[in-house]
């Protein structure tokens, strides 16, 4: 008989949500499961932004610790969330196929952005095309250093105001606030159904490295639950995770470091897009790189080295002494 494994998760809904999804997965493989509840730092703290706390894995110490002390055998993790560098004792169990890697603007009302932008619709603000219109003044919310760097850079004249708390949370905060919308994850809100009618995609802004990702970690000798989490590795995303989370590492990014990557697999080819921005949006150095999948392991090591040799290590020293 298999020992009841049991599954750390935080308390949003969006965490029970990853974390019934593994226990269902591990069912389909006879591995009996409980779920076991664990606060984050990041969940009590929610009026400061992010980048301003001063670590990385703030949704993922309190449960590494409940790992490390044998409170809980399994913890999953929105893979984004996790520090490249897993604290000591802890190793990657299983990373599930991903869902969507893509950001969303979901906006107040169309007529009152509308009549914002004058000619420029909705659809424009979504779209990859050029953008050209630059005299439009909208408020924008997101908590997130990326998204406000990728749109600043592209919208120069907004501006970008803090919005923190779970899904549920934000979305109640757009509702009642006089912001034009703010940028979501389109995973988080499209996994437990809360994806407004009022939303495009941003099919110009790059995601966070591992963004529609989950992860699942377990301690380090625990053979168990690595014969578990085994059985549901998704290889494609766990490679092109890995290469995005690469690219992040190399070049020491974190919450406060604008820093975005996508791999993406296709007909055994690996393609990767990845950029870094000032806090600002004013500078943004890009790179593209395609391998094969059997040589592709260090493609984002090498992305990163090549933008720091070619003027990254100026952007991210301007954004290390502005701390």
């Amino acid at each position: 008989m298999n020992k009841v494994i049991r599954i750390g998760t935080r308390e949003s809904q969006l965490a029970v949500w990853q974390a019934t999804l593994v226990q269902d997965l591990l069912a389909q493989y006879n591995f009996p499961s409980e779920l076991v509840y664990i606060k984050s730092e990041g969940d009590i703290d929610l009026q400061t932004p992010l980048y301003e706390m001063g670590v990385q894995g703030i949704f993922t110490k309190s449960l590494d610790i409940a790992l490390l002390t044998n409170k809980i055998d399994i913890a999953v993790h929105s893979m984004k969330d996790v520090p490249t560098q897993l604290a000591k004792g802890i190793v990657q169990a299983a990373v599930l196929k991903r869902a969507s890697y893509k950001d969303l603007f979901v906006y107040k009302d169309a007529g009152v952005v509308n009549s914002e932008l004058s000619i420029v619709n909705i659809a424009a603000l979504g779209s990859n095309e050029p953008f050209t219109i630059h005299d439009s003044q909208l408020t924008i919310a997101t908590s997130s250093i990326r998204r406000k760097a990728q749109w600043l850079n592209r919208f120069p004249n907004h501006t970008l105001e803090n919005l923190r708390g779970n899904v549920n949370t934000r979305l109640r905060k757009v509702a009642a606030s006089n912001w034009h919308g703010a940028i979501f994850a389109a995973a988080g809100l499209e996994r437990i159904n809360l994806r407004p009618e009022n939303s495009i995609e941003l099919d110009w802004m790059l995601p966070a490295p591992a963004q529609g990702a989950i992860m699942v970690v377990c301690r380090e000798g625990d053979e168990e639950c690595l014969d578990a989490g085994e059985n549901f590795n998704d290889s494609d995303t766990a490679l092109c995770t890995k290469i995005e989370r690469d690219f992040l590492r190399t070049l020491m990014g974190g919450c406060s470091t604008p820093i975005s990557a996508l791999a993406t697999i296709t007909n055994e080819e690996v393609n990767f897009r990845g950029s870094l921005l000032s806090v600002d949006g004013k500078e943004k150095m890009e790179i593209e790189k395609k391998a094969d999948t059997f040589s592709g392991y260090d493609l984002g090591t090498k992305a990163a080295l090549h933008i720091l040799e070619n003027g990254g290590q100026k952007i991210i020293d301007g954004i290390n002494a502005a701390k």
